[in-house]
């Protein structure tokens, strides 16, 4: 096996490890990779759906996305597509975000293989939100300790166009702005343009202010952020507690099509630096 970091600070690429055989120690090996690097691409994989998903148990019990439960989406339960058709305007993962922060216990993390890629383009980036808040000023980081803001999975359908019928609910949580990572108890910049719609307790001016900055800290800082590129047999997992992520639309008009396993997250986030 080699690992090849992407940054010195976030992201691997492993050649030579299957990811179809997680015998003989190999689980714990892929965990320990996974915190370590928290963001890994996997080369040359030959994985079926059922394998897909004992990767995922791996670390835990398997996600069900909210628009399963929501709009009674039909299939695999645990299997969320990300499909891009040659008139796709906004497609999955097209703003930065960590995957359904919106839950009570958003997800640890996710997995995904695509089973169909452009022939060119298509790059998932990731930014590092340990180092998004520990590159903040100091008067700033004592200040995002002690909020919290409110995840909204609406945000997320409006951007997209939808809206729920009467009767559909979609999950909205309350979250600290820095939480501390669940397996490394580092602080994580737990606020994302994808899903977090205010800060609790705050005027909207001043919650758009602090919110417009922080998206663009992350999004606008490369010296924060890591590139997987895709190519047949490519499987990439991250830490949803501990980046966010993006998805590049740069291949229309041609399609793109995957499939994502996450994993339920071990208890709700838990606020870092609070007294």
């Amino acid at each position: 096996m080699n690992i090849e970091p992407l940054t010195p600070h976030l992201g691997a690429q492993i050649d030579g490890f299957d990811l179809s055989d997680l015998s003989g120690g190999r689980a714990d090996q892929l965990e320990e990779m996974f915190y370590t690097h928290r963001v890994l691409v996997f080369r040359n994989q030959e994985l079926d759906r059922d394998a897909h998903k004992a990767v995922g148990r791996v670390f835990g019990e398997l996600h069900v996305h909210p628009s399963k439960k929501a709009f009674g989406i039909k299939g695999d339960p645990e299997i969320f597509k990300v499909r891009a058709e040659a008139d796709t305007v906004k497609v999955n993962g097209g703003r930065w975000h960590m995957d359904v922060s919106c839950d009570e216990n958003p997800p640890t993390g996710s997995i995904l293989r695509l089973l169909e890629l452009p022939p060119h383009g298509g790059d998932t980036v990731f930014c590092d939100m340990s180092r998004a808040f520990e590159t903040l000023s100091g008067p700033m980081q004592r200040m995002l300790i002690e909020l919290d803001a409110r995840h909204d999975g609406q945000r997320d359908l409006r951007w997209y166009g939808l809206t729920p019928d009467p009767g559909q609910t979609y999950p909205s949580w309350v979250h600290p702005v820095v939480t501390a990572h669940p397996v490394s108890g580092r602080p994580v910049l737990f606020v994302n343009e994808g899903f977090t719609e205010d800060i609790v307790d705050m005027s909207y001016d001043e919650s758009r202010a602090i919110l417009a900055m922080l998206f663009d800290h992350v999004a606008r800082n490369p010296g924060l952020q890591c590139r997987a590129t895709w190519e047949p047999g490519t499987v990439v997992m991250w830490d949803n507690r501990a980046v966010q992520h993006f998805a590049v639309h740069d291949y229309a008009p041609h399609p793109r099509l995957g499939e994502r396993v996450s994993v339920v997250g071990k208890g709700p986030p838990i606020a870092w630096g609070r007294d």
